[in-house]
């Protein structure tokens, strides 16, 4: 019987320029704000959008290349879970909560968006040192000697084979 799962996956917009700092420990810690964005039809049938924010908080390295490659407004895939954090609030003594999204996994998408809200440039962001990976040969994942890796070899099917086919 699982646990529990606690997993949070997002595809936005940045809100803000990640804030980078180095912990007394060594390790870094980017900050930022993600938006999400719901579209809807009112009761009137026009389209609204009704944006939610989100914490996001990177540790490691790759807090390191947020604050690299990351601006505001970029679009994102955010993988990780939620957390929420509570602390003594200094100025009036109540306990405050927050609860964010501790990032394992970015992704950055399409281009930087300009002020009025179109790719900057219509590159992609490949000017910004980023490539999109190249996606990889499939592996040929049947067993040696299966009949399925078979018909990819470069022996012509038989006459009496092709009927067999149920299509």
């Amino acid at each position: 019987m699982a646990k529990g799962l606690n997993k949070v996956m997002l595809i936005g917009h940045l809100g803000s320029d990640p804030e980078v700092k180095v912990m007394t420990s060594g390790q870094s810690k980017a900050n930022f704000t993600l938006a999400t964005t719901e579209s809807f039809k009112d009761s009137d049938g026009n389209w609204q959008e009704k944006p939610e924010w989100h914490r996001i908080v990177v540790w490691g390295k790759l807090a390191e290349i947020c604050g690299q490659y990351l601006k505001k407004g970029r679009q994102v895939y955010v993988e990780g879970r939620l957390q929420t954090r509570s602390w003594d609030d200094p100025k009036s003594g109540e306990k405050k909560y927050t609860t964010e999204i501790v990032c394992s996994e970015m992704q950055m998408l399409g281009g930087q968006r300009d002020q009025n809200g179109a790719q900057a440039g219509g590159n992609d962001g490949a000017s910004e040192g980023y490539e999109r990976p190249q996606m990889s040969q499939p592996r040929n994942e049947y067993p040696q000697g299966s009949s399925a890796q078979a018909s990819h070899s470069s022996v012509p099917m038989l006459e009496n084979e092709k009927d067999d086919l149920p299509f």
